[in-house]
């Protein structure tokens, strides 16, 4: 049996892409933040790590904390994964409620380096953080600059689409090929981490489906009759993110999602079988703390920079897409493995 196809495409929001160039020539070119939203107290079971990592990702290094504190992987937290192609802080948890002091230097090389340690009451837990800030880099950029300030302008005052960017969904969509043997075929994942992957896959799949009917209506922004409003900007509507009991949002709009979501019957039911429980999530992305900056090349090539601010789950790709195109090296080019 040949493996389902499964679109990837979203729509435009603002109008689609003004420029296109590269993204993540260098690990720099993409640097994220992560904002705590609290200090740690300085005291409690858990040691709290700030560490800047080049070129690494979250789940290694969160490995390699583990074994230089003699703890099992669970008592290592974090907030939540950031990029590997890129430079990043972010803050670790690990349970250490008694013992020697460690030197937390040993974890420092050419791909990590330690910016501060505390102590804390709780472990660091997924989505726990504020928000995480973006300074990003496209090169060789080609297109209409002129039209750029107005773009973000638009985005910043208006959002973007809440989308799960394409990383969620593997290279050419394999995970939602996975999430369809895991979820229809009941062919089993023994990997919990992989298994993971595969049932969010799909549910932020079914997610992206709704929203992008909603931007095709216009009504993203809008509260309609059967929405359900955010917790957060009680003005905007939320989309589902699929799972056991009933779907919160009714009339029009419950109608309208169920059309979308009975198309993907079979994965429901597996979600549902999976344990997950229906919640909502935000159509809109808000974007703050927005600044932007152009760099001449040639006569017709330039260097932007652009920087924001993104809530914990936003994707900076959903900003990136609504006002350029953007292609990144080839990283099976041995060039490129380091970047």
């Amino acid at each position: 049996m040949s493996e389902p196809m499964y679109p990837l495409t979203c729509e435009y929001a603002h109008g689609g892409p003004l420029i296109e160039g590269l993204l993540r020539a260098t690990p720099a070119d993409f640097q994220v933040d992560e904002v705590l939203g609290f200090e740690p107290s300085g005291e409690g079971e858990h040691e709290y790590l700030q560490l800047r990592k080049t070129g690494l990702n979250t789940a290694q290094l969160a490995k390699d904390i583990a074994r230089l504190a003699s703890v099992k992987p669970m008592d290592v937290g974090y907030a939540g994964l950031k990029d590997r192609h890129a430079v990043t802080t972010q803050w670790f948890s690990v349970y250490r409620p008694k013992g020697d002091a460690i030197d937390w230097s040993q974890l420092e090389s050419e791909q990590v380096e330690v910016l501060q340690a505390s102590r804390h009451q709780q472990k660091l837990r997924r989505g726990q953080h504020a928000a995480n800030q973006f300074r990003l880099k496209l090169s060789d950029c080609t297109g209409d600059f002129d039209s750029l300030e107005q773009r973000f302008k638009q985005i910043e005052t208006q959002g973007v689409p809440n989308y799960f960017g394409p990383q969620r969904f593997g290279f050419g969509g394999g995970n939602l090929a996975a999430a369809q043997r895991l979820l229809v075929d009941k062919q089993p994942v023994r990997n919990r981490q992989l298994r993971g992957l595969y049932i969010s896959a799909a549910r932020s799949y079914l997610f992206n489906q709704v929203l992008r009917a909603r931007i095709e209506e216009s009504s993203w922004l809008n509260i309609e009759d059967g929405d359900v409003a955010s917790d957060v900007d009680t003005n905007k509507p939320t989309g589902p993110l699929w799972g056991r009991g009933r779907l919160a949002s009714g009339q029009r709009i419950g109608e309208l999602e169920t059309t979308i979501i009975e198309k993907f019957d079979d994965w429901c039911h597996g979600l549902e079988h999976a344990g997950l429980k229906q919640e909502r999530r935000p159509l809109c992305l808000p974007v703050t703390e927005l600044t932007w900056s152009r760099h001449p090349q040639t006569d017709d090539r330039s260097t932007i920079e652009v920087a924001f601010s993104l809530p914990v789950g936003g994707y900076a790709t959903s900003v990136i897409r609504e006002f350029g195109n953007y292609r990144e090296p080839d990283r099976s080019n041995p060039a490129h493995k380091n970047n």
